[in-house]
């Protein structure tokens, strides 16, 4: 049985916070890839402007190129309307029926879980990886275990929880970088460059592409 990640993202742009989760998550559960997944229609941004799909997915597969571990599923670009998670599980669920999945997001995302459609069907298709972000506050994840309708219960294992499905919910702190996509993309609009922050193959799609801004200094 294959044990599989999944990342998803609106990536605009992806950054090397991203790819060092993804890998890092990758070698410490042992898992055969971690792909990862650009949302087309993020309902969380939605009336927000976002790149286009095709140039965000384009940045993610130069990105993730040189990685043995990395890899790159076009899921919700391929499916209308808004990008809801629960149905992208359950296309991956189908696509790979003898893998296990670790579905990986942010504390940040975590926190708002109860506002996903149908989020507690979730963890009937794949263990959750959450991973602890910069300023992370222990009082918000007990809160959020605590209320949400999953009723999990902790286990032997440090940081480590199970749903009724059987699936689990681990808690990791992986090296963390300071970087944004929020951020890199106002560095872009103030004409400076970016170089060190993503990969120099989406920095130069960036630069190619005139993406988020003129580029005056960033060269």
């Amino acid at each position: 049985m294959q044990r599989l990640g999944i990342l998803g993202g609106t990536f605009d742009p992806i950054h090397l916070g991203h790819l060092r989760t993804a890998e890092e998550i990758g070698q410490d559960l042992d898992l055969d890839k971690v792909y990862l997944i650009p949302s087309a229609y993020p309902p969380h941004k939605k009336g927000k402007p976002v790149a286009p799909f095709q140039h965000r997915l384009n940045m993610v597969l130069l990105a993730s190129a040189h990685s043995p571990i990395l890899d790159v599923l076009d899921l919700e670009g391929k499916r209308p309307g808004l990008s809801y998670s629960i149905e992208t599980l359950k296309e991956i669920h189908n696509s790979f029926q003898d893998s296990e999945l670790f579905f990986i997001l942010g504390t940040d995302a975590f926190t708002e879980i109860m506002t996903w459609r149908e989020y507690t069907s979730l963890f009937d298709y794949a263990h959750f990886v959450i991973i602890r972000r910069a300023g992370f506050q222990p009082e918000k994840q007990e809160a959020v275990l605590a209320d949400i309708s999953l009723k999990t219960k902790k286990t032997s294992k440090p940081d480590v929880f199970t749903a009724p499905s059987g699936k689990t919910l681990i808690f990791k702190s992986p090296t963390l970088l300071d970087i944004s996509s929020t951020r890199i993309r106002q560095i872009i609009k103030d004409g400076k460059s970016i170089r060190f922050l993503v990969p120099g193959s989406v920095r130069d799609y960036i630069i190619e592409k005139d993406l988020y801004g003129k580029y005056a200094n960033s060269r």
